[in-house]
């Protein structure tokens, strides 16, 4: 298993925006708490468990 690390906002942005394959989710695991804290882009945890399955291994998830 690989270690989390951290990365700045703006690195996550630029992920994000390259299209390389990178995931955001919101690690709140009440919808509430989720649309409440939602950043653009995101996806609830609800959702990356559903997903998870199908999603590439080489798939980057940054959780916040």
């Amino acid at each position: 298993m690989v270690e989390p690390t951290r990365i700045n906002p703006a690195d996550v942005r630029a992920r994000m925006q390259s299209g390389r394959g990178t995931l955001l989710v919101c690690a709140y695991e009440d919808e509430a708490k989720f649309k409440r804290a939602r950043l653009e882009g995101a996806i609830s945890f609800q959702s990356l468990q559903s997903r998870l399955p199908s999603l590439p291994k080489e798939t980057e998830i940054v959780f916040y």
